[in-house]
């Protein structure tokens, strides 16, 4: 479990095939900031631009980790075939504030920068989301963007995808690796998990559904 409140920012600097064809992932090897892995472990779990990946290795003295991204990973995501900077963020602990919103570290889809510029001291970030994830964009509401976790400003639908409208501070673009992002680029996108508990709750039929017991031989 993460919030989107990005710990850190570090590089892809080795992109190694896990063997050949399409059905064979890769092995990624991360740089990470100085002192940034002090307090991680083998198998911990690390976001890499919003998508939950187990470390496989570790030199913490070095500052490296590496990962493996199956095939249908790299799949369903974007920027974790090449190297290049990434935004990190560690699991959050039960002790930890929740500074952002409950995010999964599982991306929902691959989304395209549409525009990315300056507005007064800030920056307009507009998003053009998969058609399918409309229903869970609103304005005001969160969404998570290569791991960031960002407020809905408007939302613009149309019959090919959504439009989703955000404004970035300055401390995010200078903080996180969205700051290199250019209209064209694409990008990973969490929705907000509590609204896909609801359109899971909404879409069932009650007449239908009936709860599956806990022991069955107790209902005998």
């Amino acid at each position: 479990m993460f919030t989107g409140i990005i710990t850190g920012v570090g590089r892809i600097v080795e992109v190694c095939p896990l063997g050949e064809g399409p059905a064979h992932g890769v092995r990624l090897s991360i740089e990470a900031p100085a002192g940034y892995l002090d307090d991680v472990a083998l198998g911990d779990s690390i976001a890499i631009n919003g998508a939950c990946m187990t470390v496989t290795t570790l030199d913490a003295a070095a500052s490296g980790f590496t990962v493996d991204v199956s095939a249908e990973s790299l799949a369903r995501t974007a920027g974790l075939d090449r190297p290049g900077p990434v935004n990190l963020e560690k699991a959050l602990r039960a002790t930890d504030r929740l500074g952002g919103h409950i995010v999964s570290g599982h991306v929902d889809g691959v989304g395209r920068v549409e525009r990315f510029e300056p507005v007064g001291e800030s920056w307009h970030f507009e998003i053009a989301a998969p058609r399918a994830l409309a229903k869970y964009l609103a304005y005001k509401g969160s969404i998570t963007v290569n791991g960031v976790s960002l407020t809905v400003n408007r939302v613009t639908d149309s019959a090919d995808d959504c439009r989703v409208d955000i404004n970035l501070i300055p401390h995010t673009v200078e903080h996180t690796a969205l700051g290199g992002l250019r209209a064209g680029d694409a990008v990973n996108l969490e929705i907000d998990l509590i609204a896909r508990y609801v359109e899971r709750m909404l879409s069932l039929d009650p007449t239908t559904t009936r709860p599956t017991p806990s022991n069955p031989e107790a209902h005998a």
